[in-house]
């Protein structure tokens, strides 16, 4: 199974800006700023949430929101506020408020095609 990263802009208080290289993962729910990112760019904590690793591990992490930039789009997106260790990661929700899907045989972001009613 191979791996895709794309890299990114993270915005948060006073449009203070970070470049962050992100694991896209479409298995993750939100996406995940490391620890030095979402302090360089003013992030606070609004709230926690317990997440289950693929091992079953539970743990918890506090939450916020920020403005991310890709160059296929960009949106406001909730975020973990990641801790020291941890790795970017590019999640469903912001990929689908991006409105992409990953497209895994191709490992490329695609528009999403949506139906209507």
């Amino acid at each position: 199974m191979g791996m895709t990263y794309i890299e990114g802009v993270a915005s948060g208080i006073d449009d203070q800006r970070v470049t962050v290289r992100f694991l896209v993962d479409s298995g993750a729910t939100y996406s995940l700023l490391p620890y030095d990112d979402w302090q360089a760019i003013g992030l606070a904590p609004k709230r926690s949430m317990t997440f289950s690793l693929a091992d079953g591990t539970a743990i918890e992490r506090q939450i916020s929101e920020c403005h991310i930039e890709i160059a296929q789009g960009e949106g406001h997106t909730p975020v973990i506020l990641g801790e020291p260790g941890d790795q970017a990661l590019l999640g469903a929700v912001t990929l689908e408020i991006l409105g992409l899907v990953l497209n895994p045989f191709k490992r490329t972001l695609e528009p999403m095609h949506m139906l209507l009613a």
